[in-house]
């Protein structure tokens, strides 16, 4: 009897086992337009027999990219070019979630394989924007602290992608409040530098987090999930941490969130993150049992009978894999053999079974 294998059913989503693919950037769109290649690389993983296959960080607005390459979420086109990917996903047994995000001050960089580097105006970039005018690290400009006004802008801006993502199709949307991206910098004191009702008591700090998902909440339809990925700690001394992570848990919970993504880190460059197997799946853990919400937990979880074990334990309710699905876009069908459990696979692959 096999736990990761079991259907996991939040709200009227029922999810075919608790594996997830966790959204991963692919800096491949033009425009924010999905390409070709997120058809067959997320389709790919719904072949491969994942429950749930989540699409990148995708900007609510084009100022809300990480990169020129980013996926958004900011136009009906944009929705539109989403529905074959939705479509193929759902056909091959998996439910299709898109994570919607904002950059924050980490935007305006040049994909990963030309350097990653901040990009000044001058060569396509464009002004971030943060919590508080201080620039991520040494070379990055310093963002424009938001005014209220534009807080009230960035808020109708996931709005609007949350319609649009129902639109392109998906059943699932996760907010993007982890790894230093806008939503974690109002969360952390290390980056949140405000002195008015968003910045200094952690109540303050809460506050445009929460107002999002709360937004988004109202906006998603009563019947789909809403995921919301966290760091639940900053690593560093003085930071976000994880006792500060249970208590926004409870609050997301009561606004109608069903399940906290459990990562961590990537607010300020100098972080220590002790990485190894299941570092993080402490914080899933621990969310779940001190906020009495479903979590998903992540990171370097590569083996089945570790994946299991997690889940099987009540660690987690679900296990997120990023870079093992990319090594091995079946994992779950190769998984599924490894513990003994009897799934199905696509008609055109029986042969190989």
């Amino acid at each position: 009897m096999s736990i990761l294998f079991s259907p996991l059913t939040l709200r009227s989503i029922t999810f075919r086992n608790r594996i997830f693919v966790s959204p991963m950037c692919q800096y491949s769109s033009h425009d924010g337009l999905p390409a070709d290649w997120h058809l067959v690389h997320l389709g790919s993983r719904a072949v491969g027999g994942a429950g749930l296959v989540m699409v990148e960080a995708t900007a609510v607005s084009p100022e809300g990219r990480i990169s020129p390459g980013d996926n958004g979420m900011w136009s009906d086109a944009q929705a539109e070019a989403f529905v074959p990917v939705t479509r193929f996903i759902r056909e091959q047994g998996a439910i299709p979630g898109v994570q919607l995000a904002h950059a924050g001050r980490k935007g305006s960089c040049s994909v990963p394989w030309l350097g990653g580097t901040p990009m000044g105006l001058e060569t396509g970039g464009w002004q971030t924007l943060a919590p508080s005018g201080v620039a991520f690290a040494p070379g990055h400009d310093a963002p424009r602290a938001l005014t209220v006004t534009e807080l009230d802008e960035i808020e109708a801006q996931f709005r609007a992608a949350t319609r649009r993502a129902l639109v392109a199709g998906f059943q699932v949307v996760e907010l993007h409040a982890a790894h230093g991206y806008l939503l974690h910098e109002f969360l952390s004191p290390l980056v949140n530098q405000r002195d008015d009702s968003y910045g200094g008591s952690l109540e303050n700090r809460l506050r445009f987090p929460l107002r999002v998902a709360r937004a988004v909440r109202e906006e998603w339809p009563a019947a789909l999930p809403l995921f919301v990925r966290i760091s639940a700690t900053d690593w560093v001394e003085g930071g976000w941490d994880i006792e500060q992570s249970v208590l926004l848990a409870r609050q997301l919970k009561e606004i109608g969130v069903d399940l906290i993504d459990c990562s961590s880190g990537f607010a300020v460059p100098d972080e220590k993150i002790p990485f190894g197997p299941g570092f993080q799946v402490p914080f899933a853990a621990k969310i779940r049992a001190g906020a009495g919400i479903a979590c998903g937990a992540v990171g370097y979880i590569t083996e089945p009978a570790q994946a299991e074990q997690i889940v099987a334990t009540g660690q987690a309710d679900a296990v997120l894999l990023g870079r093992q699905m990319l090594r091995d876009p079946y994992w779950p069908l190769h998984a599924a053999k490894a513990l003994r459990v009897d799934v199905s696979w696509p008609n055109q692959y029986l042969r190989a079974k």
